[in-house]
């Protein structure tokens, strides 16, 4: 725990003058940051930006996601004050990571968020901060990779998912089900370097992505999935995790607006991602984590854990460099 004799102590994510170390703050109080990192848009010394998309004009079924950036935040307060387990360092020791806080956008005109989304992404990127989304449901993927691939070219996509988000899309319909196909039509994302992790529903065309659906997984086990992971992405390109929450089996993440039955546990998702190291990051989000229909914020606590453990992957990735 951190002592009583560090300098910040209350309200760091305002009171901080550093993007780096931790202060002190109650889980119980304090301004709700992501892990307490300092709310700023002064890049310069950042190397992730984490961005809130309080976005679920796109959703299906369940609305409620566009509570989720918060909510996430919200969950991610006892990650804020102990070393990374089971990393067993301090990922702010080496990784300077800021809340940029929200997208904004007019909910009158929710044709206009996508690009928005790609316009400030972008003008994240542009100064060399990678960023660590929080949705919002998952067509918010959508207008982030645009963004990467403007910056990186095609990106490589590691797709946690209970949904192929592959069915029928026209190319500018706000669905949550279909952006994947679109982006890989579109060459944002090389399908065939691509992975798909946890799936349960069914779609007769897969668009060239590998897919390890949820029986494989359980049938398989962990280490085949790092393993058939590592295969397919290679470590010589860019590549981009996306993470929708109902991967979790509604056992572990009952807050979400589609939940299938069948999932990962969130043991067994925590520990695909923590050994993934090897790949060439260049961001992430996690989505789709609607605090409404939550328990005992079971899913928000999963949401911050994946992000938190992504970032830690970050800080080994500036680690290795020097």
């Amino acid at each position: 725990m951190p002592s009583h004799s560090v300098e910040i102590d209350g309200d760091q994510a305002f009171r901080s003058d550093s993007t780096t170390g931790r202060g002190l703050d109650g889980t119980y109080s304090g301004a709700l940051s992501f892990l307490r990192r300092k709310y700023t848009r002064d890049l310069s010394q950042a190397d992730v930006a984490v961005v809130g998309i309080p976005f679920d004009l796109a959703t299906s079924y369940r609305p409620g996601a566009r509570l989720g950036p918060r909510a996430i935040r919200a969950g991610s307060v006892q990650l804020a004050e102990l070393k990374a387990f089971p990393f067993g360092f301090d990922p702010f020791d080496t990784l300077a990571v800021v809340d940029w806080g929200d997208v904004y956008f007019d909910w009158g005109y929710g044709s206009e968020a996508p690009d928005v989304i790609t316009k400030d992404i972008a003008g994240i990127l542009s100064q060399d901060t990678a960023t660590l989304c929080l949705g919002g449901d998952h067509f918010v993927t959508y207008p982030i990779l645009r963004a990467y691939a403007e910056k990186y070219g095609p990106i490589r996509l590691i797709h946690f998912d209970a949904h192929c988000d592959t069915w029928p899309d026209d190319g500018k319909r706000l669905d949550h089900g279909s952006m994947f196909a679109r982006a890989a039509k579109e060459g944002i994302v090389i399908a065939e370097k691509s992975v798909q992790i946890g799936l349960r529903t069914w779609n007769d065309d897969d668009y060239g992505f590998t897919e390890l659906n949820a029986p494989w997984v359980h049938k398989n086990g962990v280490q085949a999935v790092i393993d058939r992971t590592l295969e397919v992405v290679g470590t010589d390109g860019p590549a981009y995790m996306t993470f929708d929450i109902d991967c979790l089996d509604p056992a572990f993440a009952p807050g979400t607006g589609t939940p299938v039955a069948g999932g990962l546990s969130s043991a067994q998702a925590l520990e695909i991602v923590r050994n993934l190291g090897e790949i060439d990051w260049v961001g992430a989000d996690v989505v789709e984590v609607a605090p409404a229909y939550d328990n005992a914020e079971i899913t928000a606590i999963a949401a911050a854990t994946i992000g938190h453990d992504w970032l830690c992957l970050m800080a080994q990735k500036k680690q290795a460099k020097g």
